[in-house]
């Protein structure tokens, strides 16, 4: 991506700010984030019983194990999310100053302040050609995010990059600025997939709106903001930049998450720059192999051993490689891809891919209907010892492949409990693989270790290799290793 000169200059006075600021900022993602996504149950039509309903079991049962973001997804905006292949039939709540707002059908405790709602949608006057359909609000998550704070819980949301559409087509003042939506657009520049917002130009007026935004969303009390069409597909280094700045100047601690992937390499220390977790693949669901070889979407587990092991190198506190949602337990009623449906998983490619997440230090986000949870997926994410690796190791990576079967070691601090070292042997064949093999081969320097099988419970004892152990097709092993 090539900018001009002004651009550039305009960025580095962005920078600048935004360093200034996070001196001051608390730290965000200190850990990798974890926690609930609606998209993967719930896709565009999530309300807000559902939102609460598993944002309490959330609560109840899997906070004291570190989840604890809760996270709406696309669409919170549509009046009829179901009509998002309609483009043109699409209506959408805005506020008087253009930003996207709660549609109080689907969230009722957000007219808690009140709400300023025509009888009937704005459209042009005359013969002019009709708008697109919105009608303006001045509605807040806040009621809904006092709820989630209330449990213990943070709450998050997602937006595409840009304006409204329905914004520049009446031109709308930018809070707090004497810009309007039309100086902030670039109408040359719109989402591929997405049918809703223009681009940002990069100049003072773009700034203005997403500071705007991003005043919003802090006095609503956002705690992660998850942004798409912004990290790959394409790459737009310039509104990163400008959210970025945005949120530090909004004064709220809050996780930057950037989507879709994937996010090249090339890239890799500027968003480690402005985000706190950036996506690693295409989006990520429930298949073990791609079932559109040669294509990125949808990704597959067997497609993101080589991502993860690409990008772990740069994951540190602060900032983390995201391989994807969790697309495990029951997915619907309305499945952001597919059908409803329980996981196509089976149990030994539930435990690959949390295993692989975990040594990776991916944040971890569910996709699962939570109010349908069943004893065999909590068993699985509330393994603590997995989800310590997760959360307290300090250097993790891929450091062999022999065949089908991949290895990866991670550096827990020295007061782990059980074991400073993890180990992870998958099998990523169709056949059964045995293993025996001594220490040395997956790089680690003692000849014998105190041995623990994470996922059986069980303490093996003092050991010299792997113990002639029958890896199943698309099976793992995770042991903690203690000198």
């Amino acid at each position: 991506m090539k900018l001009c000169r002004s651009s550039l200059l305009f960025l580095s006075l962005l920078a600048i700010q935004s360093a200034t600021a996070q001196t001051t900022m608390p730290k965000v993602a200190a850990t990798p984030p974890m926690g609930w996504n609606s998209w993967d149950s719930y896709g565009l039509t999530i309300t807000e019983d559902q939102f609460r309903a598993n944002a309490k079991i959330e609560a109840d049962a899997l906070k004291s194990y570190g989840w604890n973001y809760a996270v709406i997804d696309e669409g919170w905006f549509f009046f009829n999310p179901q009509d998002r292949n309609k483009p043109d039939t699409l209506i959408y709540a805005i506020d008087a100053n253009g930003r996207y707002v709660p549609v109080p059908a689907r969230f009722p405790s957000v007219q808690a302040k009140g709400t300023a709602q025509p009888a009937q949608p704005t459209v042009a006057a005359g013969n002019a050609a009709p708008k697109l359909i919105a009608i303006i609000q001045s509605t807040s998550f806040k009621p809904l995010v006092d709820y989630i704070h209330s449990q213990g819980l943070k709450f998050g949301i997602h937006i595409i990059r840009g304006i409204p559409r329905a914004s520049v087509e009446r031109n709308l003042p930018i809070a707090g600025s004497a810009f309007h939506a039309s100086d902030a657009a670039d109408t040359n520049d719109a989402c591929p997939w997405d049918p809703t917002n223009w681009g940002i130009k990069d100049n003072p007026a773009g700034q203005a709106w997403y500071d705007s935004l991003l005043t919003q969303y802090a006095a609503w009390g956002v705690d992660l903001l998850k942004v798409d069409c912004i990290s790959s597909h394409p790459y737009k280094a310039a509104e990163i930049h400008m959210i970025r700045h945005a949120i530090d100047k909004a004064g709220r601690p809050m996780v930057l998450s950037l989507s879709p992937g994937p996010t090249s390499l090339d890239n890799a220390a500027e968003v480690a720059e402005t985000a706190n977790m950036w996506r690693i693949s295409d989006d990520f669901w429930d298949y073990w192999a791609s079932p559109n070889p040669g294509k990125d979407y949808p990704q597959s587990i067997l497609g993101q051993f080589s991502k993860t092991a690409a990008w772990a190198k740069f994951a540190k506190p602060g900032n983390w490689p995201d391989a994807d949602m969790l697309p495990i337990g029951h997915l619907g009623p309305v499945p952001g891809e597919g059908k409803p449906r329980n996981t196509h998983f089976t149990p030994a490619e539930l435990q690959t891919l949390i295993t692989l997440w975990s040594m990776a230090r991916s944040p971890l986000i569910l996709g699962a209907n939570l109010t349908q949870l069943d004893d065999a997926t909590l068993k699985l994410i509330t393994n603590r010892d997995v989800l310590r690796i997760d959360q307290t190791a300090t250097r993790s990576g891929q450091v062999m492949r022999s065949g089908d079967i991949i290895a990866w070691t991670a550096d827990l601090p020295a007061d782990s409990p059980d074991g400073s070292i993890a180990l992870a042997l998958f099998n990523v064949g169709e056949t059964q693989v045995v293993v025996d093999s001594a220490f040395a081969a997956f790089s680690l320097d003692d000849p014998t270790y105190h041995v623990k099988d994470v996922w059986a419970g069980k303490v093996l004892g003092k050991l010299k290799s792997v113990p002639n152990l029958t890896l199943e097709p698309h099976a793992c092993i995770l042991y903690l290793l203690k000198k």
